[in-house]
């Protein structure tokens, strides 16, 4: 990976949980980093999470949807990853039109400032499985139709074929990662907005427990470092120009199973099974997890943490440094 060094490289939503992640990864590798973040709180981004880089990174606090920001953003850079977003399912049904800003809007604006002030840049923006809503087969293939199940699905749908556009039209060198539920140190876990295994690792490490909505839904997760490595590989490799790839992880777990490693890992905890509330349940996607045979032969991507090791390493991170956290 000596390809990053002294490049200069453009994370949306750098202080959040995986675009940090990437800049401490790209630190490592001698690129000048650039993390753009709004720092709203309901959004996940931390100045913590760039604690020890801190002086190593350039941080600009903006918004992806002010476009004047934006257009002096992306000048002058060689590589953009793209993973600002509003994450949340139910905030998107609650609040469509600022789900539509970001995840929409912003990602055509981002785009237009690539196409008139940088067209040689190359992007790899960060998508998500939710486009595939419930599955008619699994594992789920890249061929599977695209049929979300609610408004951050449709829109972050539009997010990423305007990038698959713009590669397709204007050149403009795009791939974009269906990632899986990625999870490890840094993400949020004061709520659920990012993911339920955070808040299920909150209330563990503070002796309180956590509820299982369903328990038998089948998924796969990716482990942030693995998640990470996938994202320099896309950026390199010429073959992932204009493509489209699922990421999966090791093993396929229900969530019941989930809640039991995650208590073994925090060496004790407890949980209870229960319905869904009402308003998950009407967006849930039942069993999913991913067919990712074409990111690996292609680019040669192989995730490396299983659960047990990844769920350790996590509660490891958060015992040390929770406080940051809440």
């Amino acid at each position: 990976m000596d390809f990053f060094n002294r490049k200069h490289i453009i994370i949306t939503g750098g202080l959040g949980f995986i675009g940090s992640a990437l800049a401490r990864r790209l630190v490592e590798l001698g690129a000048n980093v650039t993390l753009v973040d709004s720092l709203i709180p309901e959004y996940g981004g931390n100045l913590f999470n760039i604690a020890g880089i801190e002086n190593r990174v350039r941080v600009n606090i903006s918004d992806v949807r002010d476009a004047h920001s934006m257009k002096y953003l992306m000048q002058g850079q060689d590589y953009l990853f793209n993973l600002a977003g509003q994450t949340s399912h139910v905030d998107s049904m609650e609040a469509p039109e600022i789900d539509l800003d970001i995840n929409c809007r912003a990602q055509l604006s981002i785009l237009e400032a690539c196409r008139q002030y940088n067209p040689a840049i190359k992007i790899v923006f960060a998508s998500t499985r939710q486009l595939y809503g419930k599955p008619d087969y699994l594992p789920v293939d890249e061929k599977h139709l695209l049929r979300p199940v609610d408004v951050n699905g449709i829109n972050k749908m539009a997010g990423e074929w305007y990038h698959i556009l713009y590669n397709n039209v204007y050149g403009i060198r795009t791939c974009a990662l269906r990632l899986t539920n990625t999870y490890g140190p840094r993400m949020r876990v004061k709520d659920a907005r990012q993911t339920f295994l955070g808040i299920w690792i909150k209330l563990l490490l503070e002796g309180k427990p956590f509820e299982v909505w369903g328990g038998e839904q089948l998924r796969d997760f990716t482990y942030v470092d693995d998640a990470v490595e996938v994202f320099l590989l896309a950026a390199v490799r010429e073959e992932a120009i204009g493509q489209v790839y699922n990421l999966g992880g090791v093993e396929v777990i229900n969530l019941r199973e989930l809640a039991e490693l995650s208590v073994k890992a925090n060496g004790g905890g407890k949980f209870q099974v229960r319905e869904f509330p009402a308003n998950r349940k009407r967006i849930d996607i039942g069993d999913y997890y991913a067919n990712d045979q074409r990111i690996r032969s292609e680019l040669g991507w192989t995730p490396q943490v299983n659960l047990q090791e990844g769920l350790a390493r996590t509660m490891d991170y958060y015992r040390r440094h929770l406080a940051h956290y809440l």
